[in-house]
């Protein structure tokens, strides 16, 4: 193990996931403080040996149960302040799935997760409302077929 004079920052993963069909994006109710009990993207912190895809993947089947094969990498979001527990930079990822209302489960530090329209979200914890902008924003629409 290193030791750095440095202060190093921490790296996160968060996941998009949304249901062609319905145009529902899954989020997850926080269990654990920053944050406890406001909505949120599913995601977490990589450990030192994941690739960030891989990370993703994980945090995302602890959170909800769900499993997927392909993420596409959406954007990075760095901005100073935006974990109160200190600098973190995310690494957002999304997916689509063909699949209407899959079952989902809270679990690991999520109380629930749960499918919610992409036009009525509840209030989002850290940065995760830009996060979502962003992607409606490369969708080039609000995802209303």
């Amino acid at each position: 193990m290193y030791s750095y004079k440095y202060p190093r920052a921490s790296i996160t993963v968060d996941a998009i996931i949304v249901q062609k069909k319905t145009n529902k994006i899954l989020l997850i109710r926080r269990g654990r403080d920053p944050y406890y009990g406001k909505w949120a993207l599913p995601g977490g912190f990589v450990e030192q040996n994941e690739l960030l895809s891989v990370a993703c993947k994980r945090e995302l089947k602890e959170e909800t149960g769900l499993s997927v094969k392909n993420l596409e990498q959406l954007k990075v979001y760095d901005k100073i302040d935006r974990d109160p527990r200190g600098r973190t930079i995310s690494i957002a990822f999304y997916d689509f799935t063909d699949e209407e209302n899959q079952e989902v489960k809270g679990g690991d530090d999520a109380e629930f997760a749960e499918w919610f329209p992409i036009d009525a979200l509840p209030p989002l914890a850290f940065d995760h409302d830009l996060i979502i902008k962003d992607f409606l924003l490369l969708m080039g629409k609000s995802l209303k077929n």
